[in-house]
């Protein structure tokens, strides 16, 4: 996953404005799959046992400075944020349609209708690797657990 959007950030490096101490996207009530809380448990444990979430509003992990406290273990849809996105949904005709979606501040380059597919992260492949992780981790029975569940100073 991170060698896909490593590629795909150094497609759009000029388009991309989110940078370290970007947050408008690190919001509270963001839940993942209880395996990727696992993974952020066993790797940053003095984060989840000994330090406060941040103020109710903002994602748990981040930091007063606008970075994240969790950054090589944040969950997946940390990941694919500012990139840009497209995804198959049906229509009211029951028809399949392409959508894409980008982050306000990377709005500005080519059209996002223009961009070849590969040009996109696609959703869909790596949420269903994920889910087949979670269900693998859970026995399957999926569970979504929010980032501020994890502190034990819940703050």
């Amino acid at each position: 996953m991170d060698a896909g959007w490593a590629r795909l950030a150094a497609r759009h490096g000029e388009r991309l404005r989110c940078r370290r101490g970007c947050a408008d996207c690190c919001v509270d009530g963001i839940t993942v799959f209880s395996v990727e809380a696992e993974r952020i448990r066993r790797e940053f444990p003095e984060v989840v046992e000994e330090e406060d979430p941040a103020p109710p509003g903002r994602c748990a992990f981040l930091a007063p400075d606008g970075s994240c406290r969790v950054y090589p273990a944040r969950p997946y849809v940390c990941r694919t944020q500012g990139l840009p996105l497209r995804w198959i949904e049906e229509d009211l005709d029951l028809q399949l349609v392409e959508m894409r979606d980008v982050c306000p501040l990377n709005e500005d380059g080519p059209p996002l209708e223009e961009l070849p597919a590969e040009d996109c992260w696609e959703i869909g492949p790596v949420e269903e690797r994920l889910r087949e992780l979670e269900d693998r981790f859970t026995g399957g029975r999926p569970r979504r657990i929010g980032l501020r569940e994890l502190f034990a100073r819940r703050g």
